[in-house]
């Protein structure tokens, strides 16, 4: 087994899932939902992958790491120990009335605003999938003066994360991948065949 391997089988046993049918944040539909809210019940071995993903970002140049709230942030909080640069995060800012994809906002706290400005930034996430807390991220630290040069995450799952950092022109990082498929609320089938969302 490679590394590489060996490290996606670590990855997915930290991962706790569920299949059905679900809303993402992102306002896709989906078939799989992460429990992340456990991922850090015992921060060891994350702690570890957060060292080896620190190691993969060190040749970025990075001065500091920034991670959306909540779970992501613990990983970047590591990520950033590891690497012996600065932390900072986005909150979560309540959706907005507008209705499709990606209604939610992430923003660094009034006193954090400043601290950005002119420094190299990796976005750092515990598993990207649509996206939503990553691209919200990599706006305001662009608003704010930083200048988002990676991505990084235990996981990917799908391909949207590629997808975007080519895009931005953006390092990506990542120990893991996963397929995955989202949906458009019209296009989900789950949604054609008159099934619930599920909780």
């Amino acid at each position: 087994m490679t590394g590489d391997e060996s490290l996606q089988e670590d990855v997915g046993r930290l991962l706790s899932s569920r299949r059905g049918h679900f809303l993402l944040e992102s306002g896709h539909h989906g078939d799989l939902w992460l429990d992340l809210e456990r991922l850090c019940l015992d921060p060891r071995p994350v702690r570890r992958l957060a060292g080896v993903l620190a190691n993969r970002l060190a040749a970025r140049g990075v001065d500091q790491v920034c991670g959306p709230l909540v779970e992501g942030a613990f990983v970047a909080l590591m990520v950033a120990e590891e690497l012996g640069v600065p932390f900072t995060y986005t909150e979560r800012l309540a959706e907005s009335a507008v209705d499709g994809l990606y209604p939610a906002a992430y923003r660094l706290p009034a006193s954090l605003r400043d601290v950005v400005r002119g420094k190299r930034v990796a976005i750092v996430n515990d598993v990207v999938n649509a996206g939503s807390a990553v691209s919200a991220t990599f706006a305001d630290v662009t608003d704010c003066g930083g200048e988002p040069v990676a991505i990084g995450a235990l996981a990917l799952l799908g391909a949207w994360a590629s997808r975007y950092a080519n895009e931005k022109g953006l390092a990506i990082e990542a120990l893991a991948s996963f397929p995955n498929i989202l949906w458009k609320a019209a296009d989900c089938p789950s949604c054609a065949r008159g099934l619930p969302l599920d909780r």
